[in-house]
């Protein structure tokens, strides 16, 4: 066995703490969008300035879009970059900021009017769902380099189960402020608060310790793309695996509506809707770290497999459902899905690549090529939401992730294990 380099007698002494400190930020990262949840509380928010599921559907759409669509841009840059952590704290303050923005255009409502405040709300959704996608590349790079690969499933379920279980906790506190404060009085201070847990999880992800990798030799600008190509041309199981990706943001469309139509079509009221998201993310703190364990150990693929599976069910027993009692089940279900769409990939996706060097270029590849499902998902359930009901969103969801599952089950195989 040959003696460990410097770089890895660095990264063996400091993981522990990098650990650590990554659990923490993600903890207070879902600590603040439990405040400001995407799948509740924002298209709640916004369904006060327009009726229209379309519009609804855009929230969790352009936060998706503008994670991924920018990474395989930042792939070029990121790829030489020696230290990744640098670029990470620079651009996450992109990602915070906006809630700070959305908090203002609460409390300014009576005087901004419904028109106003729609748009100023989805600039700082694009603002914010960018800022996290100029940041995610750089993010996941230096994940897969400080975490060891045979913990990357335990660090990111690990990590989901922090964020999962602070944002229940935040969801059902915001449940209750918007049931009892007046409106949008309650919107601002759920805004507020999540733009402070914002501020705290940047303080950790500031922490972490990265060492400095060996000087590469540049390379010319064009060269990055030519190698993206020759990827796509060469490598069929991970374009699988794409297809996969992008059959995975269809299968998930029915997960925005799912609190809109409780209380839309079922009549819940907000404290409930609360609750309710409260389940479905401190269900997850228990799903995210047993299903990303049973990840590094039996293989992501068959993580995603479980996921949907799981999507399937959550769907089809939404479409179902008449009564609200059911949408915990369906909640239950979601969350275990929503392993196979965000936790999984994330681990899978670095498998793929041969080296450090090439990971930025598989990130970017795998987030950007799927950013068009992310956008056509929700404006097609949104759409079929407004001509044909929302059964008929949660069926085509259904479809998708049966096509989802056959396509992981035929044409994609697990990747080579990193180290």
């Amino acid at each position: 066995m040959l003696p460990a380099s410097p770089n890895e007698h660095f990264l063996s002494k400091n993981l522990r703490f990098n650990f650590i400190v990554g659990i923490f930020d993600g903890g207070f990262f879902g600590f603040a969008l439990g405040f400001a949840s995407f799948i509740a509380v924002l298209p709640l928010f916004v369904n006060q300035l327009t009726d229209s599921a379309l519009l609804i559907g855009l929230v969790p759409a352009i936060h998706n879009v503008g994670w991924q669509l920018p990474q395989l841009l930042t792939a070029g840059w990121v790829s030489r970059a020696r230290r990744y952590k640098p670029l990470v704290v620079w651009m996450t303050v992109h990602e915070r900021i906006p809630f700070v923005g959305l908090a203002l255009i609460a409390w300014f409502l009576p005087g901004l009017g419904s028109r106003t405040a729609l748009a100023l709300t989805f600039l700082m959704l694009t603002w914010q769902g960018l800022g996290g996608g100029f940041t995610a590349n750089a993010w996941q790079s230096m994940i897969a380099k400080v975490i060891p690969g045979r913990l990357h499933g335990t660090f990111y379920g690990s990590q989901a189960a922090a964020f999962n279980g602070l944002a229940g906790i935040s969801a059902i506190a915001a449940g209750i402020l918007l049931e009892r404060l007046a409106s949008p009085l309650d919107f601002a201070v759920c805004f507020l608060a999540a733009s402070v847990a914002m501020a705290v999880s940047y303080v950790f992800i500031a922490q972490t310790r990265e060492p400095e990798s060996p000087e590469r030799l540049p390379k010319p600008d064009n060269a990055f793309w030519g190698e993206a190509l020759a990827i796509l041309k060469r490598d069929r199981n991970f374009c699988a695996f794409l297809v996969v990706r992008a059959f995975s943001q269809f299968a998930s469309m029915a997960f925005a509506f799912y609190t809109v139509y409780l209380v839309n079509e079922m009549g819940v009221g907000e404290a409930a809707i609360g609750a309710m998201t409260g389940f479905l993310l401190i269900v997850q703190v228990l799903v995210n770290p047993l299903v990303g364990r049973l990840g590094d150990r039996w293989g992501h693929r068959n993580a995603m497999l479980l996921g949907a599976l799981a999507a399937i069910s959550s769907t089809l027993l939404a479409a179902a459902a008449d009564s609200p009692g059911w949408f915990y089940m369906v909640f239950l279900l979601e969350s275990v899905a929503l392993v196979a769409i965000w936790v999984a990939p994330m681990s899978l996706t670095v498998r793929f690549a041969s080296g450090e060097e090439d990971r930025p270029v598989y990130i970017g590849l795998s987030n950007s090529l799927t950013a068009p499902a992310a956008i056509l998902a929700p404006l097609l359930g949104g759409w079929l939401a407004d001509t044909s009901g929302f059964q008929s969103t949660f069926m085509v969801s259904a479809l998708f992730a049966a096509l989802m599952l056959v396509m992981l089950f035929v044409s994609v195989r697990e990747p080579g294990t990193v180290t």
